[in-house]
C-alpha cells in the first residue's frame, strides 16, 4: 500500500476534483496546509509513479490508477465511520478524525470484514455514497435544501461531513438522514427559513440549509 502522505493527497485531489473545481497547486497546497512548493515536489513523484498527470502551471488530474487508489481510500474511510457509529456509538459529529487515521492502516482482508460487519452499507452515517469494491460510486439526484421553496416537502438524504458543529446542531433539531421535512417559509431577503419536522418548528439560516441535501418526496 502507498504511504499515508501519497495516500492524503490523492484524496484531496480526487475532493477537489469532485467539487468540479481545477486542481492547481495552490488549491491543493490551501487543502492539505501546505507551502506550493512543497505540493510542486510531491505532484512531480505522483506523476512519475503514475498516479497524477501534471505540467506545471496547468494543473493535475487523476489518471486512473490514481483514481482506483482514491476511491479505495474513500471507501475505507466510509466503512470506518459507519463501524465507529454502529458498534461503538460515536456520534456522526466525531467520527471524521477517527476515520482519517484508520483508513490508512486498513488491509483488503479488514476491508472486506468492515464491509460484511457492516452488511455491506451503501452510505456512510452522513448519506455520502461508499465506492463499492469494483470502485464504483452511486450518483444520486440530490439537492441542496436551500434550493426548495415554501410548501416543498422533502427527505433529508445526506449533510455535509465539513464541520462537527453543524452535525451537532442538526442533532439538536432532530434532524438526519431519511428525516422528513417541510418547507414551511422562506425568507426572500436572506434565504433562511422555517422548516416543520414532526410537530416541531425550527429556524435554519441559509449557510445550514445549504450544507443539508435532500430528494423530494
Amino acid at each position: 500500500m502507498a504511504n499515508i502522505s501519497t495516500e492524503d493527497y490523492i484524496k484531496h485531489i480526487y475532493k477537489l476534483q469532485r467539487k468540479g473545481e481545477k486542481v492547481t497547486t495552490s488549491a491543493l497546497a490551501g487543502s492539505l496546509q501546505l507551502s506550493d512548493a512543497s505540493i510542486t515536489d510531491m505532484l512531480k513523484k505522483l506523476s512519475d509513479k503514475g498516479y497524477v498527470r501534471y505540467k506545471p502551471y496547468q494543473g493535475v488530474d487523476l489518471t486512473q490508477s490514481g483514481k482506483a487508489m482514491a476511491l479505495k481510500i474513500v471507501r475505507r474511510h466510509r466503512l470506518w465511520e459507519m463501524f465507529l457509529v454502529k458498534f461503538l456509538d460515536f456520534s456522526w459529529d466525531q467520527i471524521h478524525g477517527e476515520a482519517e487515521r484508520l483508513e490508512h492502516v486498513t488491509s483488503n482482508e479488514l476491508e472486506h470484514a468492515l464491509d460484511k460487519a457492516l452488511g455491506f452499507p451503501t452510505v456512510d452515517p452522513h448519506g455520502d455514497p461508499i465506492p463499492s469494491i469494483d470502485g464504483e460510486l452511486d450518483h444520486r439526484v440530490e439537492k441542496a435544501l436551500a434550493d426548495f421553496e415554501a410548501g416543498s416537502t422533502v427527505k433529508i438524504s445526506r449533510v455535509s461531513d465539513h464541520n462537527p458543529e453543524i452535525l451537532q446542531h442538526a442533532t439538536k433539531l432532530g434532524l438526519a438522514l431519511n428525516t422528513k421535512l417541510l418547507v414551511k417559509e422562506k425568507m426572500k431577503f436572506d434565504g433562511s427559513m422555517m422548516i416543520k419536522v414532526g410537530t416541531k418548528e425550527h429556524f435554519l439560516s441559509q449557510q445550514l440549509a445549504r450544507t443539508i441535501f435532500v430528494q423530494q418526496t
